[in-house]
């Protein structure tokens, strides 16, 4: 499952984001990830989620991301979250059409039973059809 937290950049996504995960590992049977450009939210999240600074492995296009995401699933198959802040930058997808992408990572959820939360930079209405449907908060 996917679902998607829409809105233009500084309307507090990442607020709504990490309420979100923070609220969520309080009943979670298995393990979070928090993906994030940066480390700047490490002490926002409680302890027993695990962030990660993407921004540190260097990552080219959003093909390099999505192997990035089925090497995480792999390590841990009791990964059962994935929350991705700032989606379209850390995916490599500024600019660029995110449809195929969330495509992928829909197919990624339903065959290893991990569910992705992401915040993205975009009106709801500026979204792929495939996308609409995800949005859980509009700002």
């Amino acid at each position: 499952m996917i679902q998607i937290i829409a809105g233009r950049k500084g309307k507090g996504k990442t607020k709504q984001l990490l309420d979100k995960v923070n609220a969520e590992i309080k009943t979670a049977h298995g393990n979070i990830v928090y993906l994030d450009k940066s480390s700047k939210h490490m002490y926002e999240l409680n302890n027993r989620i695990r962030l990660i600074d993407v921004s540190e492995f260097d990552l080219q296009s959003s093909e390099e991301f999505i192997g990035f995401i089925c090497g995480l699933i792999s390590q841990d198959h009791d990964l059962e979250q994935m929350y991705l802040d700032s989606f379209l930058k850390i995916a490599k997808l500024e600019d660029k059409s995110i449809e195929e992408t969330l495509n992928r990572l829909e197919a990624i959820s339903g065959k290893y039973s991990v569910d992705f939360v992401l915040s993205i930079s975009l009106d709801e209405a500026e979204m792929p059809e495939n996308a609409k449907s995800k949005v859980i908060i509009s700002l």
